[in-house]
């Protein structure tokens, strides 16, 4: 009997060690995956800076040598006498600041009422309003140029402001599946106390819901910097124009200087990966909770 006993002890400690060893392989195999991806992922963003201190030559030198040799260090400052890059940083920072400040009072205000307010036809308005997202840009290109042509925004910042300010259907979708979560009991108890809609949604909701504005304004921050196409469609006055719109300039007719633009576009960078790093734990946790309230 006792050796019946052993042998089963045994198998199921082989059988243990052999799941465990399957385990360990299964984990290796993803870890290696993940790294490879996260390789492919940030191996372009590694090229442009290595790229930023080589000259013209290096860059497209054959076989192509990762890192530069000698290092241009000049490009960095020769790109910023190149181009008046000062206004064009001024330009770029004050309208992110102000769509990202206005979006996000807008598009929580929005998510709210189709959150929390109950009114005939909510879902049916809520599911056009997502059907948005799925209009290329490019079909709404023509009209919006010919309304802020008629109301004479062309060629202003005006003409990137509003729209971006007031019209965001993802920040909406986004903080709508975070307000879901919410329990309604608060909001009852914010009724009994004689709170009004506006009272609950300022002093209740918006407390509740700073890790989803972060995300939010993150990702709104990071899409407005980087904006070229409104840009390039509505301004003309190069005093007027942002840092994607000045790296445009970079490119001649017959040369391009790599290097310089390389070198703008390091720099155009710096203010999204200082955002970025420090807001990156809210940026998880805001999606991270918005994926599980909704």
């Amino acid at each position: 009997m006792k050796s019946k006993t052993l042998v089963v002890n045994e198998d199921s400690h082989k059988k243990t060690k052999l799941i465990k060893k399957k385990i360990e392989i299964s984990t290796v195999i993803l870890h290696l995956v993940l790294i490879l991806g996260a390789a492919i992922m940030i191996f372009p963003f590694i090229w442009s800076i290595t790229s930023s201190l080589k000259s013209v030559s290096q860059i497209f030198i054959v076989p192509p040598e990762f890192l530069p040799n000698p290092f241009v260090w000049s490009n960095y400052p020769d790109s910023l006498k190149a181009m008046p890059f000062g206004r064009a940083y001024w330009n770029s920072f004050y309208i992110t600041v102000l769509i990202v400040g206005i979006q996000l009072i807008t598009a929580a205000m929005a998510a709210y009422a189709f959150a929390k307010i109950r009114f005939p036809g909510v879902n049916l308005l809520f599911i056009l309003f997502l059907a948005t997202m799925m209009i290329p840009k490019q079909v709404t290109m023509v009209p919006t140029y010919m309304i802020m042509s008629k109301i004479g925004w062309l060629d202003t910042h005006l003409a990137l402001i509003v729209p971006g300010a007031l019209f965001n259907a993802f920040s909406v979708f986004l903080l709508r599946q975070f307000i879901m979560g919410i329990p309604n009991e608060l909001e009852e108890a914010a009724v009994v106390d004689g709170a009004n809609p506006l009272r609950i949604f300022w002093s209740v909701i918006l407390p509740l819901i700073k890790p989803a504005l972060a995300a939010v304004g993150i990702f709104s921050f990071m899409g407005t910097w980087n904006n070229f196409m409104e840009p390039l469609i509505y301004l003309s006055t190069p005093d007027l124009f942002t840092v994607p719109l000045m790296l445009n300039y970079f490119k001649g007719l017959y040369a391009t200087d790599w290097g310089l633009m390389m070198a703008g576009s390091t720099i155009s960078i710096i203010p999204v990966l200082i955002i970025y790093i420090i807001a990156q734990k809210h940026i998880i946790e805001g999606v991270a909770l918005t994926g599980i309230k909704g």
